[in-house]
């Protein structure tokens, strides 16, 4: 009503469909005085378009809506929006949907509401908690960085990553895509394929907790950062960046020194030839680009001068018999091995 009294527009937006017939019923006893009109993603697209036109013509002073309108709109009369249960939204729609009011010289409303009744999520607490405090131009780095702190950034090193299209996403699918297809174009052959497949990323599970923990680094940025090169570099330059942490942050916590470790025996395997890589208290699974090795022959004798402590599945995998009982143990013998089978493919 303030809104309407100042000669503006409102929007109110819930997350279902099947919330609009109740809140429609609601908000026609709480303000008869409001011409309302409601706009939703299962109407026609002319239709669509003319309730949107005759909202931005000033002929309703309240849109009921779902989140179809939390992008490409500009209504510059309309600067109150009430989120129907803002719990039920994603951050990025928080965001997108505050965005609607406040485009022009009038001051902006936005009311993010919840259920009395219903407990918050931890996730749903943490969102709402973030959105009231990016209110300043240009937050939407800031934005898609606290997203990932509370939904993750996925398995980055594990075996959920592999070079299936839904599994490594669009984009990164399209450049080993157009990489594979320059590679035939020009003739190459398995070997020398595989030497430029630096982009891939092997898939590493050891059983271990990488990260690097907020309480040693605060700085949201400077994580990304720090997780960004060390993506980025290479093997020997892994003790510098170590180095300069331990002089910015003091001592690595474990799940740094994890996250160090796991990064150069990602670039191992990388330099080996090596796509997928199990290691537990028993021995390591190794599985090859493609099932290529670059020299089989020399792979051959390898395995050959450890008899019983090596040998080769049905499958094209390697099989390292060993008996890793502790984690540095682990360590230490996964890292000889891949630099013994990194030198033997050069």
């Amino acid at each position: 009503m303030r809104e309407h009294y100042r000669g503006g527009q409102s929007f109110y937006v819930c997350p279902r469909i099947e919330d609009l017939k109740a809140v429609t019923k609601e908000l026609a006893e709480l303000v008869p005085e409001l011409k309302m009109t409601t706009a939703h993603g299962r109407m026609g697209a002319g239709e669509l378009d003319d309730i949107m036109s005759a909202f931005d013509a000033r002929k309703f002073d309240l849109l009921l809506a779902t989140n179809i309108i939390e992008s490409g709109l500009d209504i510059p009369n309309a600067n109150t929006i009430i989120l129907h249960r803002a719990d039920m939204f994603g951050l990025s729609q928080l965001y997108q949907l505050r965005g609607r009011v406040g485009r022009a010289k009038q001051r902006g409303y936005a009311y993010l509401t919840y259920s009395p009744t219903a407990a918050l999520s931890q996730m749903a607490q943490q969102r709402l908690e973030v959105i009231s405090t990016l209110d300043q131009l240009g937050a939407g780095f800031q934005l898609a960085s606290h997203d990932m702190d509370i939904r993750g950034t996925g398995n980055l090193l594990g075996e959920e990553q592999s070079g299936h299209i839904r599994e490594v996403g669009v984009e990164l699918y399209q450049q080993m895509l157009e990489e594979a297809v320059a590679a035939a174009k020009e003739g190459m052959g398995q070997e020398e394929a595989l030497k430029t497949q630096a982009h891939f990323s092997p898939q590493i599970n050891i059983g271990i907790t990488v990260m690097i923990p907020e309480k040693y680094v605060q700085d949201l940025n400077v994580r990304i950062g720090l997780y960004r090169r060390l993506a980025q570099e290479e093997g020997e330059d892994i003790e510098s960046i170590a180095a300069e942490m331990r002089d910015r942050f003091g001592s690595l916590p474990k799940e740094v020194e994890n996250l160090l470790q796991t990064v150069e025996i990602k670039n191992l395997c990388r330099k080996a030839g090596i796509v997928k890589l199990d290691a537990g208290p028993r021995g390591a699974v190794i599985g090859f680009y493609q099932d290529k090795f670059s020299q089989p022959k020399r792979l051959i004798t390898w395995i050959t001068d450890q008899a019983g402590a090596v040998k080769v599945r049905p499958d094209q995998k390697i099989v390292l018999m060993r008996a890793w009982d502790d984690l540095e143990t682990r360590l230490e013998g996964v890292k000889k091995a891949l630099k013994d089978l990194g030198r033997i493919a050069a």
